[in-house]
């Protein structure tokens, strides 16, 4: 019998059968050429990279990669600063010169090279801060057509685990957002239901995660759940969705039909878990990851116009490689 592909090698052999151009904007640091040299051996992207052309060209030879294949732009040099700046201005009451500053530094100017076209996605992270990451991508890139929440997502390939979407998870949101709103928790819902889709190329079926099982408990904090899960109904009715749903019930099978009376289209088969908030997502996640063994692809950012990804500055050269797959293989 042959063994099952890993998630993360069926990701690999689609984007190498249409590579995608990916932008870099931290070019000065180590892993990140480093990966790129990597993703133009493997033909797995087009990378563009910014910085200073000295300093990246310095850095590469001093870390001895080449950057045949890697295109360098430098922000502050590039006679694309100007088109960005006006994109930019025609949607922002800021100055142009304000603009420009801002568009200068590398994170913007990514960002918008994402928002004009002129690349499908970026990948960033190893140097600025989450924070940032996700600032720059909301003022460029914006957000999706009704979502305003940015959040996070992992990918769970779980070894051994039957259920999911052939032994996968969508766990979200487990990094961004503390204790999200019932508006805010939709918005997370909706936004991982896309990212199933474009993930793991089938239909996402949604749990919207809670102690209780459908009014199992009447405590305030399950209310936040049942309303969200109505929001996502409404929103978008295209979304198999459901809850609230403990965790046993959202993907065993034989649990849910022992602990929910109507048909559901997602519980005991769920492969999207919401969960109520980022301390319950962080700790389900760890212990998936720790007790299961599972790979943790993550954290990844989710809810914008285009692919962007964020990195954890401890980043080491896989993950990066990783995250400009998981990039590449949501482009449409």
């Amino acid at each position: 019998m042959m063994a099952k592909k890993n998630l993360m090698t069926k990701l690999q052999e689609k984007v190498k059968l249409n590579p995608k151009k990916i932008i870099f904007p931290e070019g000065e640091e180590t892993r990140i050429l480093k990966a790129v040299e990597f993703a133009v051996e493997q033909e797995l992207c087009f990378p563009f990279v910014l910085g200073n052309r000295e300093a990246v060209s310095k850095k590469a030879v001093d870390v001895g990669v080449s950057l045949q294949g890697i295109e360098v732009i430098d922000p502050a040099l590039s006679p694309e600063l100007e088109r960005y700046v006006d994109i930019y201005t025609r949607s922002s009451s800021i100055s142009s010169g304000a603009a420009a500053r801002l568009i200068k530094r590398p994170i913007y100017y990514g960002a918008m090279m994402v928002r004009s076209g002129d690349v499908d996605g970026m990948v960033a992270g190893a140097v600025y801060e989450t924070s940032t990451v996700i600032m720059a991508s909301q003022l460029a890139v914006g957000m999706k057509e009704g979502i305003t929440t940015p959040s996070s997502y992992f990918i769970m390939d779980i070894p051994g685990f039957e259920g999911g979407e052939d032994g996968v998870l969508i766990f979200a949101d487990c990094a961004v957002n503390a204790d999200p709103s019932a508006e805010e928790l939709a918005d997370i819902a909706i936004a991982s239901a896309d990212t199933a889709k474009a993930i793991l190329g089938c239909e996402a079926r949604v749990a919207m995660l809670s102690f209780s099982t459908k009014g199992s408990s009447i405590e305030s904090p399950v209310e936040k759940v049942i309303i969200a899960t109505e929001m996502v109904k409404e929103r978008r009715p295209d979304i198999l969705v459901d809850g609230e749903l403990q965790l046993d019930a959202a993907i065993v099978e034989a649990v849910a039909k022992k602990k929910i009376k109507d048909e559901s289209p997602v519980a005991g088969k769920a492969n999207t878990l919401i969960f109520p908030d980022l301390n319950s997502g962080n700790i389900g996640y760890k212990l998936t990851q720790r007790l299961a063994k599972a790979a943790a692809y993550g954290p990844m950012l989710q809810g914008f116009a285009m692919p962007v990804s964020d990195l954890s500055r401890g980043a080491e050269v896989v993950d990066i490689v990783g995250a400009l797959i998981i990039t590449s293989a949501q482009v449409k």
